[in-house]
């Protein structure tokens, strides 16, 4: 089932002479994990706040193309009824967190929603649990440690039950073991909660292992998408850079040691080269 279609959709900010999107054809699936990266400015903002309803009602433009979410015409659909069907997760959680603690926080949007007092103290557990936050959730906020708080920022989404969930880099200000830690959360999510992830990230080397597609924008366009692997064979990686296990596929190849498909983490290039080595051993 997919849960967002783009098509030929083209959007250009009020006063700008240049188009931020061009053309762009774009779906998302349920439970599909979809990893989305380029340079800065190509369009990946752009195209998660048309996701979220905030193109055209609150950044005013010229949209063009056809966008429907959750099987809504956004153009026509108020954000406050895109936002029961898409969570959003920004780069820098403090922006989203204001409360007095972990557990109200989590608590907020139920109870603006009207969501039962039960129902509320069910999720809110739920969620307290799956992100590891029981500990500090009656901490405030402010307190915690940047991946302790974009745990909180991603619960307070996902709490929502959202059926989109659209991360713009979240991992940005995080060191590598939290940024590994918050993406693995995702992955399990999604596949327990089979809701549709877009993850907007330029760290590919922690990201590909749990991606099912993986797009490439460049100046407002998708130049390439499709399964990780195949992509990263692409001419377009060049602009995004190519991750150091794929490199190091690369140029083993090149001395003619076939290592076969592309790893997407270290590990799975490990266990390629230790293939290699025992097939040597068991020839020699």
């Amino acid at each position: 089932m997919e849960l967002a279609e783009l098509s030929a959709v083209s959007f250009r900010y009020q006063g700008s002479a240049d188009y931020a999107l061009r053309d762009i054809t774009f779906t998302l699936k349920e439970g599909e994990y979809v990893l989305l990266t380029g340079p800065s400015g190509c369009g990946k903002s752009t195209l998660c706040r048309i996701l979220n309803g905030l193109i055209p009602h609150f950044y005013r433009g010229e949209l063009r193309g056809e966008a429907r979410v959750a099987g809504y015409d956004v153009r026509s659909t108020p954000t406050y009824v895109l936002a029961r069907h898409v969570g959003m997760v920004f780069q820098n959680p403090e922006n989203q967190l204001f409360l007095s603690s972990v557990e109200r926080e989590l608590a907020f949007g139920l109870e603006n929603l009207g969501v039962s007092e039960s129902e509320i103290e069910r999720r809110v557990k739920w969620a307290l649990e799956f992100f590891n936050l029981v500990e500090l959730k009656d901490r405030p906020p402010y307190m915690l440690s940047g991946g302790q708080q974009q745990k909180v920022a991603i619960a307070s989404v996902v709490v929502m039950e959202p059926e989109i969930l659209v991360l713009d880099e979240p991992t940005a200000n995080l060191d590598p073991v939290s940024a590994e830690e918050i993406l693995s959360l995702l992955d399990t999510l999604r596949k327990e909660k089979n809701i549709g992830i877009l993850l907007v990230e330029h760290r590919l080397e922690i990201a590909l292992k749990c991606a099912d597609k993986l797009v490439i924008m460049q100046d407002g366009r998708i130049v390439e998408e499709g399964d990780p692997r195949s992509v990263l064979l692409s001419k377009h990686t060049s602009i995004i850079g190519v991750p150091p296990v794929v490199e190091a596929h690369k140029v083993l190849s090149g001395k003619g040691i076939d290592l076969g498909a592309i790893p997407l983490t270290p590990h799975e290039l490990a266990s390629a080269i230790e293939r290699v080595m025992r097939r040597e051993r068991g020839s020699g």
